[in-house]
């Protein structure tokens, strides 16, 4: 049996390195159209920007691993159709049959529409090591960087520009920051911390354009307001690469769309990772992370070779801005009460969410020992009393 991969990050990796250990002796191809070796994305926008890591520590897996695992490894090379009636896929480089097709095509950044300068040089969003790549050289000290979106992106991006001594503004058209992925009380932590540190951050601040001829030079503001920058990072969320899966008629809803057990509308094509979205509580869930991507794609790799297991997620994330790590478990979406408790230094505490009783999501600012309990509780589907959460003077006590 021969399975074809198209897509080559996190999850690409981790579904080729579980076939051949679960004892796939066939042939894996990975197609990737980046012209580089799967490698970790979350360091992009921390130690690879900072000039901290280089790209040999960002590699998920050597040259020589792909080799000896007998795996086909094709950077640099587009997959452009898909026909799953004769199973082949097209590439800017050939033709490819398969019999099993699993696709990991990931997210992309959006983009600001040329009409408002988003396509300006100067203008610049982190996804792919080549964004990277392109920043980096311009965050030198004095400069004036504006980040527009207050995600985790954009926030990552401001405080590695802070420590790089640039004059930060970042703009947020919500009315706070996180606001579509955290708790007001969460976005509270946050927005301390980055103002501690000298980020200038308006929200409830729509743009209107980005200005400059040539090259960007600044942002205007829907209030009439011009900012003046000599570089933008803009961090307005990714979109799941859809395109191929949605030209070859497979079903897709807020990613390409599978059943419990990562089977798309073919029989014989499968999905994981940012690109792909499966059934959650009477709806479809779509998990942009790491922590997915490995663990569905092994998942769905399981499932390929027979073992007709559905994937239960277990979500977890986590963010690097300044000196702090934030650590989030489970998914608040829907809570119905909020319960915070300080962490031990001046930025950090932890805010947990609960519905109707049960507890849904851990969000941890510099607080290890909050993130582990309230993960563990979560994945062990145990929820403590909210105020027992406030009073224990020791977390580990709601474990007993």
């Amino acid at each position: 049996m021969k399975i074809v991969i198209v897509g080559a990050g996190q999850a690409a990796a981790s579904m080729a390195a579980r076939l051949r250990a679960r004892g796939h002796a066939g042939g894996i191809v990975v197609i990737g159209a980046e012209p580089v070796a799967p490698y970790q994305r979350p360091p992009l926008s921390k130690a690879y920007l900072l000039g901290q890591m280089g790209l040999d520590r960002l590699e998920l897996r050597s040259s020589g691993w792909w080799r000896d695992q007998g795996i086909m490894l094709r950077p640099g090379e587009t997959a452009t159709a898909l026909d799953p009636a004769q199973r082949f896929i097209l590439t800017d480089k050939g033709k490819i049959g398969y019999d099993v097709l699993a696709l990991t095509t990931g997210a992309q950044a959006r983009r600001l529409p040329a009409a408002m300068g988003g396509d300006l040089p100067g203008v610049h969003v982190i996804r792919t090591l080549a964004d990277v790549d392109a920043l980096a050289p311009q965050m030198r000290a004095g400069r004036r960087l504006i980040v527009i979106g207050g995600g985790y992106i954009g926030l990552e991006a401001a405080a590695v520009a802070r420590r790089l001594d640039l004059s930060v503004t970042l703009i947020e058209a919500a009315p706070r920051i996180l606001g579509r992925v955290a708790a007001p009380e969460t976005a509270d932590m946050i927005r301390a911390l980055h103002r501690a540190h000298g980020v200038d951050i308006l929200e409830g601040t729509g743009i209107s354009h980005i200005t400059g001829t040539g090259r960007a030079d600044g942002v205007a503001l829907n209030d009439g307001r011009e900012l003046p920058a000599d570089l933008i990072v803009v961090g307005i969320g990714v979109l799941p690469d859809t395109a191929l899966a949605q030209a070859a008629g497979l079903a897709v809803e807020n990613g390409i769309a599978t059943d419990a057990l990562g089977r798309t509308s073919d029989p014989a094509i499968w999905a994981a990772g940012d690109c792909a979205s499966l059934p959650w509580q009477g709806g479809r869930l779509r998990l942009e992370s790491v922590g997915n991507a490995i663990d569905m794609a092994e998942a769905v790799a399981d499932n390929i070779l027979g073992a007709n297991t559905p994937y239960q997620p277990r979500p977890w994330f986590w963010s690097d801005q300044f000196d702090a790590k934030l650590q989030i478990a489970g998914l608040g979406t829907g809570h119905d009460r909020i319960i915070t408790r300080p962490g031990e230094g001046r930025h950090g505490g932890s805010v947990w969410y609960f519905r109707q009783g049960r507890l849904l999501a851990v969000d941890a600012l510099n607080d290890a020992r909050a993130y582990m309990i309230g993960k563990r509780l979560i994945e062990a589907g145990r929820s403590p009393d909210p105020d027992a959460i406030v009073a224990a003077a020791d977390l580990r006590t709601l474990l007993a």
